[in-house]
């Protein structure tokens, strides 16, 4: 069986920036097992799957090593294939995941494309020890997500200053750990570290920006905020706070295009 692949640089204008996803497009759905395997082989931090439903497109995603709950970059970059380049000619995607519900994708006519994800459900912590050795930096605040924690700084500098302790983290009771500070030109910037499912540190992740934006609206006291992960490739995104919604805006470039033998 042939079944054709496409790798989308999401969350950037230029090809080697933003965080790669690879997206197949699918008639029907495979075995789990068999699209694990297809994501182990691309070893991109996600692979995207998905199958037309009527009017609704059914999305899941896989890191290398496992199925996550809701993956942004890689939603973004399946909105990107379908507007693209399989003739969906409305301006905005309904997809349905049976983990994270029912998300949304917009094309605008600036380039960009604005998701709709549900916020991330939030507490804040009394500082982790485990977490704070892992990351080798105290934070000012602790928060926990739904799959994530979420450590709050004082300073770009010390977000990209963080040099983790991947062995540690790895042990910790979560998906992954997310760091922020107010940003030097952008609102806030971050970085996260998902080393439990075979990304050590993610390039640029939408999902993450469902805790991050609620954060920072509050703390900002604005809806509307600019964003930057600071990993080595980098990214741009534009969030707002709609309440029990977040808006996550960005661009996407195509990298390659190919054909993959299952």
């Amino acid at each position: 069986m042939k079944q054709k692949v496409y790798q989308i640089d999401a969350f950037t204008d230029t090809v080697f920036g933003g965080n790669p996803a690879a997206v197949c497009i699918l008639d029907s759905w495979l075995d789990s097992k068999l699209m694990q395997n297809i994501a182990a082989e691309n070893n991109l931090s996600e692979t995207a799957f998905v199958v037309q439903k009527n009017s609704v497109f059914e999305l899941r995603w896989f890191t290398p090593e496992t199925e996550v709950d809701l993956c942004g970059h890689a939603t973004l970059a399946t909105a990107y294939v379908l507007f693209n380049y399989h003739g969906y000619n409305e301006n905005t995607i309904q997809f349905y995941s049976p983990r994270s519900g029912n998300l949304f994708v917009e094309k605008m006519s600036n380039g960009f494309m604005t998701m709709d994800f549900p916020t991330d459900d939030t507490a804040s912590l009394r500082s982790v020890a485990e977490i704070n050795e892992a990351i080798g930096l105290t934070p000012i605040k602790t928060i926990k997500g739904k799959t994530d924690y979420l450590l709050i700084y004082n300073s770009q500098h010390e977000i990209e200053a963080i040099a983790p302790n991947f062995y540690l983290l790895d042990k910790l009771d979560c998906r992954g750990v997310i760091v922020s500070a107010p940003g030097d030109q952008v609102d806030f910037v971050s970085r996260a570290f998902f080393p439990q499912c075979g990304i050590p540190e993610d390039p640029v992740t939408g999902s993450a920006h469902t805790t991050l934006t609620p954060y920072w609206a509050k703390v900002l006291g604005k809806t509307k905020m600019t964003a930057k992960q600071l990993s080595a490739r980098g990214g741009d995104l534009i969030c707002e706070y709609l309440g029990e919604r977040v808006k996550i805006s960005g661009k996407a470039v195509p990298y390659l295009i190919g054909e993959i033998e299952i």
